[in-house]
């Protein structure tokens, strides 16, 4: 089976796919900064560095003798999420980004894949304004089906159920025009903890807050802390503290937070050796932006860290000097994992 990852990013959800046996042929996202880490990580799959908004519906036909009506094709639509994240931020500046999975279904509608995924945040579901369910009566009117039929199925998941440490919810879909009843991965029974992955101190040797990596290949690096914020996590107790650690230190407190105890609760926390680590969004690297400071030692997590909290293996190389645009690849990724059981999952459907 073949795919093309729409909206691929630095390669997750392609580097899942490949591992499961799938052939995926190119990956398509508008970040040019991707580029390298997509290709380097899943040759001979190509990096089109197109918008689709503007890309021609011949393109694939033309560039890479993609034929129409293949039941052996897979589509991949993880379109950009901000705009219906839960998370704080102007919807504004997001908010071109809310319809691009209509511009993923007329490449459906165009070339007639016999399957396609769909990953994206749970508010997907909820937000007054989405589009999903134009998308699915799209899909439903293309011959995709629809849950009655058994031919699409989809529903909000947790990561942490399919062999990755990190509590994720994400909205998962999978449809298929074929004679197919499809279903998503199957849940494990026992989930991986913060220590099942960066707990070894070979793979992850101790290093201090503002660390850079000369190692590219491992990129080991962390982010450097302000004399205040060094103070701060110093006092925040190993293996899930949180900011009440420090509330009562009036040189320490944050005006923000003063009489807010039982609000934002995990910025400056750490994470739990024992659990699942929170979502690692695009900025993992800043304590200051949820529960990622290490468990015992007096900094944030690595972007190897982050990269091996996502599912991303070891020697998956992140090919950029900044480690800010390394963390935007890894927060913006489906873990690879996912991937690589969704890949597994239509090949077992497809037989």
């Amino acid at each position: 089976m073949r795919a093309i990852d729409f909206f691929c990013g630095g390669g997750g959800m392609t580097n899942g796919l490949i591992q499961a046996g799938i052939n995926v042929i190119a990956g398509v996202d508008l970040d040019s900064e991707a580029k390298e880490t997509y290709e380097i990580n899943n040759s001979p799959a190509k990096f089109v560095n197109e918008d689709i908004t503007k890309l021609s519906l011949e393109y694939f036909e033309k560039e890479f003798n993609v034929h129409r009506n293949d039941d052996e094709m897979i589509f991949v639509g993880c379109s950009p999420c901000q705009f219906y994240s839960i998370i704080r931020s102007s919807k504004e500046k997001s908010r071109k980004t809310k319809d691009l999975l209509l511009y993923f279904e007329k490449f459906v509608k165009y070339y007639n894949p016999g399957y396609i995924l769909v990953e994206n945040v749970p508010g997907i579901m909820s937000n007054k304004e989405t589009i999903l369910h134009d998308f699915l009566q799209k899909l439903d009117q293309l011959g995709y089906g629809n849950k009655e039929n058994g031919r699409c199925i989809y529903d909000v998941v947790n990561m942490k159920n399919y062999g990755i440490p990190q509590n994720r919810r994400r909205f998962s879909l999978i449809a298929t025009r074929l004679d197919r009843q499809v279903h998503l991965p199957v849940k494990d029974d026992n989930e991986l903890c913060v220590q099942d992955i960066i707990g070894d101190e070979n793979l992850f040797p101790r290093i201090e807050a503002g660390t850079r990596d000369s190692n590219k290949l491992r990129f080991h690096s962390v982010r450097s802390l302000s004399d205040v914020n060094m103070r701060r996590i110093q006092r925040v107790h190993h293996d899930g503290g949180t900011r009440m650690d420090f509330k009562d230190d009036p040189d320490l407190q944050l005006k923000c937070y003063e009489g807010k105890d039982n609000s934002f609760r995990d910025v400056y926390g750490r994470m739990f050796w024992r659990r699942p680590s929170p979502t690692i969004t695009t900025k993992f690297l800043s304590i200051s932006n949820g529960r990622f400071g290490h468990p015992e030692q007096d900094r944030g997590i690595s972007i190897r860290e982050g990269a091996a909290l996502q599912s991303f293996p070891y020697d998956y190389r992140f090919e950029t000097d900044s480690i800010t645009t390394a963390a935007r690849l890894i927060g913006n990724a489906v873990p690879p994992e996912y991937g690589r059981r969704l890949g597994q999952t239509i090949l077992e459907i497809n037989r």
